[in-house]
């Protein structure tokens, strides 16, 4: 797979049914996920695969996530947009 061809799969990846988990995700992934660490690539990766309302909570800051890896990614996230 290119690397074309997987930030293709994130991107729609990053499509998700609320739209304020898609302002935070889209803009991540076109702007910020290169410079990331493979490690911190794979996070990502994993965290995209959680369910929208879980997000939501996390993103919104309604509830902590509890995996140490997932929510320390949550944190990049939002970070970078607290800018």
């Amino acid at each position: 797979m290119s690397n074309l061809d997987s930030k293709a799969k994130l991107r729609w990846a990053c499509r998700r049914g609320m739209l304020e988990l898609d302002v935070l995700l889209r803009p991540f992934v076109d702007e910020a996920f290169d410079a990331l660490s493979d490690k911190d690539k794979a996070i990502f990766q994993r965290l995209l695969t959680a369910d929208d309302p879980d997000l939501f909570a996390w993103f919104m800051g309604h509830e902590e996530c509890k995996d140490a890896e997932l929510n320390y990614m949550v944190n990049v996230i939002l970070n970078r947009v607290r800018v």
